[in-house]
């Protein structure tokens, strides 16, 4: 009894197709153009990714978190709400600055160590290290320390006046002109703060920054 094998090679298909081109567009319908109000919600959140970009990420994720809740979803019905608000970002602002203080080494283990500037040197933070005077002096507190410290107190301020919930708690109904202001300084400022941090920018690998590099300065 003969066993006749069929040849379907003809039927066979790749299993990887080249997937179709895409279909063009028409030339009868072209794209709807964006409101006054599209462009500028694309702004606020291309301008606060940016600017986020030049803070600690710990102090931008606790106001991001904490916004919504502090504010109650922008509806700040009395003063305490307010005063709440403007005390949470001026421990943000605080924290900022404080941050930028701060730098970090690898001990001989290649384990990260925080430490704030001083005058001195680093002060270790957990005082489990303590650096050599000579590596210690690199370390010094100077004035730049204090510059970026301000800039990003800067930036953080234009970050919060991008958050909405923010804005309708402590000016819940601005008027043209405010609303101009609301949209365009926050702009202005990321700009000059970018400036700032580019031509004067930071040695430091503080904490909410990236680490430092495997050797020490």
């Amino acid at each position: 009894m003969e066993i006749k094998v069929e040849n379907n090679e003809s039927q066979r298909q790749p299993l990887l197709e080249t997937p179709p081109p895409p279909l063009p567009l028409s030339d009868s319908q072209p794209p709807v153009p964006k409101t006054p109000a599209q462009k500028a919600i694309r702004k606020t959140f291309k301008g606060t990714a940016h600017l986020a970009k030049l803070l600690p990420t710990g102090t931008v994720l606790v106001f991001q978190f904490l916004s919504p809740v502090l504010t109650n979803q922008g509806q700040c019905r009395t003063v305490v709400s307010q005063t709440a608000t403007l005390a949470f970002l001026a421990l943000c602002c605080l924290s900022c600055f404080l941050l930028c203080l701060t730098d970090s080494f690898r001990d001989p283990k290649g384990k990260v160590r925080y430490g704030l500037a001083t005058t001195r040197g680093l002060w270790v933070i957990d005082g489990s290290v303590t650096l050599a005077p000579d590596v210690a002096e690199k370390y010094k507190l100077c004035f730049i320390d204090f510059f970026h410290g301000i800039v990003s107190m800067m930036v953080f301020v234009a970050v919060a006046m991008f958050d909405k919930n923010v804005v309708k708690c402590l000016y819940p109904s601005p008027s043209d002109d405010a609303e101009d202001i609301l949209t365009t300084l926050p702009i202005g400022i990321g700009v000059i703060s970018s400036v700032l941090f580019v031509v004067f920018p930071s040695k430091r690998h503080g904490i909410g920054f990236p680490l430092s590099p495997l050797s020490t300065k």
